[in-house]
């Protein structure tokens, strides 16, 4: 049975005449566990869910005034399905689909699944993703997974699975607007402290209808939390809410998710000047650091005057956070003091008035969410930035994030770019340090350091998804909000570091961003906010932030606490007499020579020993090999040297691997040996999992590199040696 045998996706009309079908779906007849998606692919809606009674859940469906308008019905069956895999392919799907943009989903977004069950990596995230290529197949889905989740519609899209922390916050926030002595709440939280996405949930949660939430599955432990859902449901049946974004990049991308939110609409997301329209019942305000008072506007003076003159507010002491004040009945501010970046800012201090307000309630958010540093990585950033790490501080070190200084920023470029052709969403940020003299003539360069030459981001809304954003380079105001997989962070020539006074020194006169220091007396503010700019741009990364530093005093400080990046041309080979294997180093070997020697710790004169970058620990899993050839030199650059894990289990679809088999003929590396991405077809036998067939890919700009396909027969004689980890 192959692996699209293991599931059948069958489509039918969603009507009346569906129930005469119920007689062939043993599935469905026998109280088997099934997964559906409901869809019209006019309205462009649709309904995702999973039982064990379809009948009757068709039949409620039918009755439904928000259903009964769709026209197909998708069963996804299986004999593999069990309560606890439907639920989690349920709630994979109405994750995805709300990423992909296809169709808006009816679903409520409390109740998602987020538990472990028996085989749900080693076999269910594997059908789940077969399934979701059948569906893309049958036009239900459009886009891959891998894209979906770089996207900012699967980022910030409200059908997340809360953690404690923030069902916590949201559970806060939920109670106190069924009390009536609280007016305002302050939501604190850093930098990928999760505040967007609680903000999104919570706004969704608000309006949806009580018939699209799916109570079905909770445990009793969280009753609780359902009776104040319908409790607030009961209270705001049709409340008029409003995300306020200060910043107009950010909020020009959430009001494109919000677009693709059934129940929701982009003209729910709105500038802070939008508020004197009309009165709200919830206004929700992300990044309310942000908000503004009347100081360096720029063109924004006359309109901020306006609002003032309709409110009937005094312009020179009021600000956008009086504004939402006096415009709402309940207010939320998910705020981070820390990420305020100029001076026409609200003041921390207005905000500590309104938290000594009897009617302000005030809930903190402290996991990092986005960096996978985690919350070390955020601390020892500040430390950094605050010259309190000692010059005994043990150097920042993990195996889950990519922490390095660069001596040229070319080799950064270089760098950005190949993890933008590995991960995407990678991208080069800066300090406001140059001039914006290509704004108005594209053949001028910003950006000159040493003989690397770059512009400022061509486009100031949602530069991050722009077609050329890689190539450019964007500030505080086009990346803050934004989830980035690597960030390159060059801090430029208007910070610097006094050596004897172990502090950071800012030369105003080197600062160009003129609205950012008109009307600061007072250095030491200046060097907050460029000290907070700094630690915003170095927590846009998930996975890495890289760095460079234009100032030589500023490097050398930054020498003592940050790995520094080595290349190709760089990389260690360590001497014989100093080689302590998979402790300092680890093997690298030459493939042409290789038969036989990764399954068996060699002797150290069978091969050269290297060190490898820090956020590896040297173990006996890891082994470099060089690449030869250009068939992926999409990814890998021909001759370079890559890190691979040894292949221990597990699925490696999708994956880049090092492979032998002895029939394999590869035109780069001779007979026995490929490095290709791994796509496989799999049937299940006896509860095995059986390989059908093999394909190894090529990722080449050249055209005339061609697929590797092994055949059911040649597949015992495939043997993946390693996975590769990354370019060295």
């Amino acid at each position: 049975m192959s692996l699209t045998s293991v599931f059948e996706v069958k489509r039918y009309d969603f009507n009346s005449s569906l129930f005469s079908e119920f007689q062939n779906l043993h599935y469905a007849k026998d109280l088997w566990p099934i997964v559906y998606i409901l869809s019209d692919g006019n309205f462009k809606e649709a309904y995702v869910g999973e039982t064990t009674d379809a009948y009757s859940r068709m039949s409620s469906h039918l009755k439904s005034n928000s259903k009964n308008k769709l026209t197909a019905v998708h069963f996804i069956t299986s004999e593999k399905f069990n309560k606890s895999a439907t639920l989690d392919i349920e709630s994979n799907l109405i994750k995805y689909i709300s990423g992909d943009g296809q169709y808006k989903l009816i679903n409520g977004n409390v109740g998602l699944a987020n538990h472990n069950y028996y085989q749900k990596k080693e076999l269910y995230w594997d059908i789940f993703k077969s399934i979701w290529d059948k569906l893309r197949s049958e036009g239900v889905s459009k886009h891959s997974i891998d894209f979906i989740d770089n996207s900012d519609l699967f980022k910030y899209s409200p059908y997340k699975t809360l953690t404690n922390e923030q069902r916590s916050g949201l559970f806060v926030i939920i109670n106190n607007l069924l009390r009536y002595d609280f007016k305002n709440f302050i939501i604190e939280g850093g930098a990928g402290t999760g505040k967007t996405i609680l903000a999104i949930f919570l706004f969704k949660l608000l309006n949806t209808n009580n018939e699209d939430f799916n109570f079905n599955e909770f445990k009793d432990d969280e009753y609780k939390f359902v009776d104040v859902i319908k409790e607030l449901k009961s209270k705001y049946p049709n409340p008029k809410m409003a995300l306020v974004v200060p910043m107009s990049s950010f909020r020009k991308t959430l009001k494109r998710v919000f677009k693709n939110i059934k129940g929701l609409s982009s003209n729910m997301v709105i500038g802070p000047a939008e508020i004197a329209n009309e009165k709200y019942d919830i206004v929700l305000v992300d990044e309310s650091h942000r908000l503004r008072r009347r100081v360096n506007l720029g063109s924004y003076f006359r309109a901020f005057d306006n609002v003032c003159e309709k409110l009937n507010l005094d312009k020179n002491i009021c600000s956008e956070l009086d504004w939402i004040l006096m415009q709402s009945d309940r207010a939320v501010f998910f705020y981070d003091e820390n990420q305020s970046i100029k001076p026409s800012d609200v003041k921390k201090e207005q905000f500590d008035y309104l938290k000594l307000k009897k009617d302000t309630k005030i809930e903190s958010l402290k996991s990092q969410f986005r960096v996978k540093g985690g919350n070390d990585y955020v601390q020892y950033i500040s430390k950094l930035l605050d010259c309190s790490l000692n010059s005994q501080a043990k150097i920042f070190d993990s195996k889950e994030y990519e922490f390095v200084l660069f001596d040229s920023v070319s080799d950064m470029v270089n760098q950005i770019k190949l993890r933008e052709k590995e991960n995407g969403l990678s991208r080069l940020i800066a300090g406001y340090s140059w001039p914006w003299i290509s704004k108005n003539d594209k053949s001028l360069f910003d950006i000159k350091i040493d003989n690397e030459e770059l512009q400022w981001n061509g486009v100031n809304e949602d530069w991050i998804n722009s077609s050329n954003a890689v190539n450019e380079v964007g500030c505080i105001h086009t990346t803050q909000g934004y989830d980035l997989n690597y960030a390159g962070v060059i801090f430029g020539n208007e910070i610097t570091y006094d050596e004897t006074e172990n502090k950071i020194v800012i030369l105003k006169e080197k600062y160009f961003d003129r609205n950012g220091q008109v009307g600061i007396s007072d250095i030491n503010d200046l060097k907050e906010f460029i000290r907070n700019i700094y630690k915003t741009i170095m927590l846009r990364g998930i996975k890495g932030t890289y760095v460079y530093v234009c100032d030589e005093s500023l490097r050398k400080y930054f020498a003592e606490h940050i790995a520094i990046f080595k290349t190709e041309s760089t990389l260690d080979f360590i001497p014989k007499s100093e080689v302590i294997p998979y402790v300092n180093s680890i093997p690298l070997y030459d493939l042409k020579a290789a038969a036989g020697s990764f399954s068996e710790l060699q002797t150290v004169s069978d091969c050269d020993w290297i060190e490898i970058p820090r956020r590896y620990k040297a173990s006996r899993d890891l082994f470099a090999c060089t690449v030869i050839g250009e068939s992926m030199n999409k990814i890998i650059p021909n001759g370079s040297i890559c890190l691979f894990r040894k292949y221990l289990g597990g699925s490696r679809d999708g994956q880049i691997v090092l492979v032998q088999h002895t029939d394999i003929q590869d035109p780069d590396f001779g007979s026995g040996y490929t490095v290709k991405e791994y796509r496989s077809k799999k049937y299940i036998d006896d509860e095995q999992w059986v390989h059908q067939s093999i394909t190894l890919k090529p990722l080449s700009n050249d055209s005339t590199y061609l697929n590797i396909e092994i055949s059911e027969n040649e597949v015992t004689n495939l043997k993946v040696i390693g996975v590769f980890e990354c370019v060295l």
